[in-house]
């Protein structure tokens, strides 16, 4: 039956579109496949797709609302040195993506920070969507006990202190990359901040 995987991706790319305060993909999926019947192939598969998709539309409106209404003309010039340093290394971007989707840590200021570029989407989405599936297909075919463990936290990890510091350390992270003078950063190997 095809609806339980439609809610799935459902429930996944939106959690992957809301940029702060959400829980860890990897725990949805741990939950829903010790206690529904799914198969383990298809929510694999539908995770990974419906985080991708979540993520670039995450890019996607950090640049259309984040740079474009709220970000002033110098803060913008600013990442534009960033985004001509990551086009020179393309590879470098896209292994950084890659080997980050391996792990079960949060990706959201990574594709905010990247979307603010502008730079193209499908150069960090198909690594990331690798990464994931990997990733997830690892938590899924781990032992029942892991997997337990790992759903079980899931009831207090929107309201626990780890998960709370760990969200306004990723604000300030979105905040930084905005502020660190970049072109300074890359010649000078100094690090100053923009000042408005």
């Amino acid at each position: 039956m095809i609806l339980p995987y439609l809610l799935i991706f459902g429930l996944v790319a939106t959690l992957n579109v809301v940029p702060f305060f959400m829980p860890a993909t990897w725990t949805i999926l741990a939950f829903i496949s010790l206690n529904y019947d799914v198969s383990i192939l298809g929510l694999v598969l539908t995770g990974a797709v419906a985080a991708t998709l979540g993520r670039v539309i995450l890019a996607k409106l950090s640049n259309r609302i984040l740079r474009q209404r709220f970000l002033t003309e110098q803060t913008r010039k600013n990442i534009d040195d960033i985004k001509v340093r990551l086009e020179k290394h393309q590879g470098w971007t896209v292994t950084a993506f890659l080997l980050y989707a391996f792990t079960p840590f949060p990706t959201n200021y990574l594709f905010i920070a990247y979307g603010l570029t502008g730079l193209p989407l499908a150069r960090v989405s198909v690594p990331f969507f690798l990464g994931r599936l990997v990733s997830y297909g690892a938590l899924s075919y781990s032992t029942d006990r892991l997997a337990a463990r790992f759903a079980n936290d899931i009831s207090g990890e929107l309201f626990s202190g780890y998960f709370v510091i760990t969200q306004i350390l990723t604000i300030l992270a979105v905040y930084l990359f905005t502020k660190i003078k970049w072109r300074t950063l890359f010649t000078r190997k100094k690090v100053e901040l923009v000042e408005e």
